[in-house]
This record gives structure tokens, C-alpha cells and sequence, in this order.
């Protein structure tokens, strides 16, 4: 999976937003913490949950069943707005 091309990220200090642009049925913003952008930036090149959820392992001290929690998350966010394509 990987997060289409027709949504932008940026980040204004500690708040990450994600947009969709004209051609995206999404009008609106998401707006994030870093664990958030964390796992939208591995949607920018072609991933998996399980990859990500192994990246965030390496990074974060956190239980698996918390990280795994989290990522299922964002990726349901991301999947019902349109961002992701698989």
C-alpha cells in the first residue's frame, strides 16, 4: 500500500496536517502527532502494515499490541478518506 500521490503532508511545528488536493474526493484536513506522521511518511513509498508496524518497533518503546492498535488506526482513517492506494 502506499499513500496516492493527490494527498500533501507538511508539518507546522509539533501538529503534522495532510490534505487532499482538486483531485481527491476528500475536502478537508488531517491533522496528526508525530506518531501519526511516522507512519504517513512509510506511506510514501510502497509498504506494508506489517512493515510498518515493525518500523515503528525500532523506533518507539512501546508494546507490540499498542503500536499495532495505533497503526490499524491511521490506516483506517487514511483508507476511509481515500489517501491509500494497495
Amino acid at each position: 500500500m502506499k499513500l496516492k500521490d493527490s494527498f500533501v503532508t507538511r508539518q507546522f511545528q509539533d501538529t503534522y496536517v495532510m490534505a487532499g488536493t482538486e483531485n481527491t474526493e476528500f475536502r478537508g484536513i488531517v491533522n496528526g502527532n508525530s506518531t501519526t506522521a511516522f507512519i504517513i511518511e512509510c506511506l510514501k513509498t510502497q509498504t506494508t502494515r506489517e512493515e510498518i508496524i515493525e518500523k515503528m518497533l525500532l523506533k518507539y518503546d512501546a508494546p507490540k499490541e499498542i503500536i499495532t492498535e495505533d497503526v490499524d488506526k491511521v490506516l483506517e482513517v487514511l483508507k476511509g478518506i481515500g489517501a491509500i492506494e494497495e
